[in-house]
């Protein structure tokens, strides 16, 4: 092995210089020996942990002679294909992010803790997210020998505010909306509180006249819904088709491309800060509000979503009754 380090005198006094980068540093000496000695140590200091690492990949090799040029492209495209659906397309997406570039074809046996902080601090949150689940997969697979950044040093995943579309906002887009699909879209997201992509799949066959309901399937948990219709949303439903796809034009786009569409909606009448999910918290805050169950609330919008919980917690206000009446009520 090379040394990292060689030795030269200049005016009596002995100097180190790095070979790689050609930096030179005084050893403030003159004595040849302590020079010799001084030397050897920084010498001794880079070897020590790039022979560690030699053995490790020898041995590590040994059990898997992949070890040295496994990449971190490849968890990229091995764990998208785990996934199907819109999942697999948002994780094709995100692997494409610029900040993975500093790390893509790195081995991953030589990737330090500093290389995951470059790319945290590259990033978005988005990055943030999923080099969690690239890191995290890497370990499970054993293609990561070893833990290098601890949980604890993970920067905190902090979401941009959502807050919910209002009635005044929600009235003015479908007073503007000239295209009668995305107008009965929006409508029935602001009555039924379900996703885009459930609602935009809708079929006239979903609707039963007789039980006066509409029942679907979750697109992200495939768990059954069955929603009663009040007389507002029941007359939506009887301008849209009576078979077939309610959405023709709207089932078969990219939900990203329905929320550009309303994006721009948004943007043309000033409104700011919604998107199509803020009908979801909309219809949360709206069930807190008038006293709607919580378990009503979360077969509606789903046990484990996030409408539910920011509106039943916290977020939506509601008038509380003094606890001195009912002592009295009590008394």
């Amino acid at each position: 092995m090379n040394h990292r380090y060689i030795l030269f005198r200049r005016a009596g006094v002995f100097y180190s210089q790095d070979t790689t980068t050609g930096k030179q540093i005084s050893l403030r000496t003159k004595n040849g020996s302590e020079a010799a000695t001084l030397l050897h140590s920084k010498n001794e200091a880079h070897r020590q942990p790039v022979l560690n690492l030699q053995i490790a990949r020898t041995y590590l090799t040994a059990s898997d002679p992949e070890v040295a040029k496994r990449t971190w492209q490849m968890p990229m495209d091995e764990m998208t294909k785990t996934k199907t659906g819109a999942t697999r397309i948002r994780h094709e997406r995100a692997m494409k992010d610029t900040a993975f570039d500093l790390i893509r074809h790195r081995p991953i046996i030589e990737t330090h803790s500093a290389h995951l902080l470059k790319v945290l601090e590259t990033g978005t949150v988005s990055t943030n997210v999923y080099l969690r689940r690239l890191y995290n997969f890497a370990l499970d697979m054993n293609w990561l020998p070893w833990p290098i950044l601890p949980k604890k040093q993970w920067p905190q995943v902090r979401f941009k505010e959502k807050r919910a579309i209002t009635l005044a906002e929600h009235q003015k887009i479908v007073a503007a909306e000239g295209n009668p699909e995305r107008k009965a879209l929006y409508q029935l997201c602001w009555h039924l509180g379900a996703s885009q992509g459930d609602i935009a799949s809708l079929k006239g066959e979903d609707v039963d006249w007789t039980n006066n309901t509409v029942s679907f399937f979750r697109k992200k948990s495939g768990v059954p819904v069955l929603v009663h219709l009040g007389v507002e949303v029941s007359n939506l439903f009887k301008d849209l088709p009576a078979e077939g796809v309610l959405f023709p034009y709207l089932s078969r786009v990219r939900a990203g491309d329905r929320a550009t569409e309303f994006k721009q909606r948004c943007q043309r009448l000033g409104i700011k800060g919604v998107t199509l999910h803020s009908y979801r918290y909309a219809w949360a805050e709206r069930a807190k509000t008038c006293g709607y169950p919580e378990r009503f609330a979360q077969e509606a919008l789903g046990h484990n979503s996030k409408a539910v919980h920011r509106a039943y917690a916290k977020r939506a206000l509601m008038k509380i009754p003094s606890l001195e009446d009912y002592e009295q009520r009590a008394a």
